[in-house]
């Protein structure tokens, strides 16, 4: 019997959570502050999920840093998803190989 409370309590936070700002803000937003704040919402929630898992998803933190941390160079450098993403595979293989 409490699953389908907590199935009904989910839906409506889900609900509220898409419904609220449609009904709230009819008017464009002309904040610059609060239209920068929405602008950047996507990419931190992104990177609040993702970060975690970037490190917890190796055998050893170590790798997953340097995975990390390679990856973050390869992307400021210019280097696509794709070659970004497999230099990542390719350190943590080998860093997990020879550690």
């Amino acid at each position: 019997m409490k699953i389908y409370l907590y199935i009904l309590v989910m839906a409506g936070v889900s609900y509220l959570i898409r419904a609220l700002p449609v009904t709230v803000f009819r008017k464009p937003i002309k904040s610059r502050f609060i239209r920068s704040f929405l602008y950047y919402v996507p990419y931190a929630t992104l990177a609040v999920m993702t970060f975690p898992a970037i490190l917890e998803a190796t055998q050893s933190r170590i790798s997953g840093g340097v995975a990390l941390v390679v990856g973050l160079l390869a992307a400021w450098f210019g280097a696509d998803l794709f070659k970004t993403a497999v230099t990542c595979c390719a350190v943590v293989f080998l860093l997990e190989l020879f550690l």
